[in-house]
């Protein structure tokens, strides 16, 4: 029996009290000292978690500060504040095309349209604020103006990825690892291109792209957080006494 996608996935509980930790923290601060926030775009089925975690790890150690990974976890906080139904932001994948060539518009697009305006916004404050790793969501191209943010992609050929998620997920039938992959890859760039109007495969989004057939999670994450260092003085962006 196959294994569910969620498996790969690192736990929401932590991560949503990291989150909360980290907001207190800046709202007790009398002066908010300039942190900086990884958005990390992938192909699906590259090893995007495996990285942000080694990543998390790294700039907790260089910058001294606890650093936070920011996925579903935006879709929680979002339906939270924004009172957005978990239905909704969990289908957000379902865009305008699919529904623009039937003649259709459907109420639960708009919502989702709503919807993915409220997580947008969130993002953006989340990366303001920083020691964030903000996993796809098209957080390159919502943040691209941002001067604190540093912007990675992880891609790889089909075939690899395919092998890459039936390995993890256990699917013996390699049809079935094809289709998942093909279905999702599809569904995540076209509401990207929907929502967003940008194409989150374009190189000239990121300051690097990896390819994760060629480099594994430890190379791959050891040269973002070079990158980032070199970028990114964090004795200098020390807080204020």
């Amino acid at each position: 029996m196959s294994r569910p996608f969620h498996v790969l996935v690192p736990g929401v509980a932590p991560r949503l009290q990291a989150w909360e930790d980290i907001q207190s923290r800046l709202h007790q601060e009398t002066t908010v000292k300039p942190r900086a926030t990884v958005t990390l775009s992938r192909s699906f089925g590259c090893e995007g978690f495996p990285i942000a975690e080694r990543v998390k790890l790294a700039l907790e150690q260089a910058s001294g500060e606890p650093w936070n990974i920011y996925d579903k976890t935006l879709l929680e906080a979002v339906e939270k504040e924004e009172g957005v139904s978990a239905r909704v932001m969990q289908n957000l994948g379902l865009t305008a095309s699919r529904f623009e060539r039937l003649g259709l518009a459907p109420k639960e697009y708009y919502e989702q349209v709503r919807g993915f305006d409220a997580m947008a916004r969130h993002i953006v404050s989340i990366a303001g604020g920083g020691n964030a790793i903000i996993v796809g969501r098209g957080g390159a191209v919502l943040c691209q103006a941002m001067k604190n943010c540093f912007h990675f992609r992880v891609d790889a050929p089909f075939d690899w990825r395919v092998d890459s998620i039936a390995k993890r997920l256990q699917m013996p039938v390699r049809a079935d690892a094809e289709e998942f992959v093909r279905a999702n890859s599809q569904r995540r760039d076209e509401f990207v291109k929907s929502m967003l109007k940008a194409d989150p495969t374009a190189p000239m989004l990121y300051d690097a792209v990896f390819n994760n057939a060629r480099h594994g999670v430890d190379e791959i994450s050891a040269a973002i957080i070079a990158y980032v260092q070199a970028g990114w003085s964090f004795a200098d962006a020390a807080p204020t006494p």
